[in-house]
Formats: C-alpha cells, structure tokens, sequence
C-alpha cells in the first residue's frame, strides 16, 4: 500500500505534510506529489472530522435505510442508485449483496424529516420496491474511533479483576 495514504488513513488526515513527510523520511515535496496523484488517480477524494454528535446539541438524526430496488435494463443498479446517493440528506449508499440491494445513510435535523425524506421523495422513486429504515440510537464506534455516552473517547478496554 501507498505509503502515504496509509499514514492518512491511520491519522485520519490529522497529520500536516511537515509531519507527514517527517514520519514517512521523504521530503515535503515528495508527499505533496503523493498526495496528488492520489487525488487525480481517484483514490483520495477527501477526509473529513470524526464527530460524537452525542456531545453536540444540534440534534441530528441519523438513519440507515435497506432499500430493495429492480435493476434496470442496460445499467443495472448503478443508474438509480447514482440517482438515489445525489439527496442531500444522503451521506452513503453502497450496493450490497443479500437480503437488499442498497445500504443508504441518511441524516436529517428531527425523526420527522428522515422519515418525510424516505416516504416523500426515496420510497416513491419509479424502482424503488421497498424500504426499511432503521433509527441510529446510539454510537459506540465512530470510523475506528471508540466514542463513549459521556462524548470522551475511550481509548483502551476496560480491565476487570
């Protein structure tokens, strides 16, 4: 693996290029020129903050949504759920196999505007077969961040006698 994007990955892009390259024994330049390639060859498209929305107080409400849907012809799944993965309320859609067709994050300011979202505009969409939506209540684990209820992060287990 890409050296550098390995240390991006393990850091969450926390890392500045001085440091990076100071980690890595490359010059600044050289991580500068890894980083973008990495971006032109499509491999990194950006980072973002892990967040523990748990300690904010705006409120947000996030949902994950099994969709079944019915390939069409000539592009299969990919058309519609391109189509589906463009909502702002969407922050993934991945194809899966099994049960369902589409695994679709959804986040949204009340319960309310998640589920108008899915019965308003994603349920009625011509292909869309059917829905299951599911609340998130709580999170324990964040993008290999481990997130306590009182918003500290913890970073090792707990040892018991």
């Amino acid at each position: 693996m890409n050296p550098v994007l390995k240390l991006l990955m393990e850091t969450g892009g926390q890392l500045g290029i001085p440091e990076m390259a100071r980690v890595l024994g490359l010059t600044e330049d050289q991580v500068k020129a890894e980083i973008e390639e990495l971006k032109r060859q499509g491999i990194l498209l950006g980072w973002r903050p892990v967040f523990n929305f748990s300690r904010g107080e705006d409120g947000m409400v996030r949902a994950v949504i099994e969709v079944r849907i019915t390939p069409e012809r000539g592009g299969g799944f990919d058309r519609l759920a391109e189509r589906i993965a463009k909502f702002d309320e969407v922050e993934s859609c991945y194809l899966m196999s099994g049960g369902y067709d589409l695994l679709v994050f959804v986040s949204g300011e009340s319960l309310h505007k998640v589920a108008a979202f899915v019965s308003e505009k994603l349920a009625t969409i011509e292909g869309v077969l059917s829905t299951s939506t599911h609340f998130l209540l709580r999170t324990y684990k964040e993008q290999g961040f481990l997130v306590s209820p009182q918003g500290e992060a913890k970073t090792r287990l707990d040892v018991s006698p």
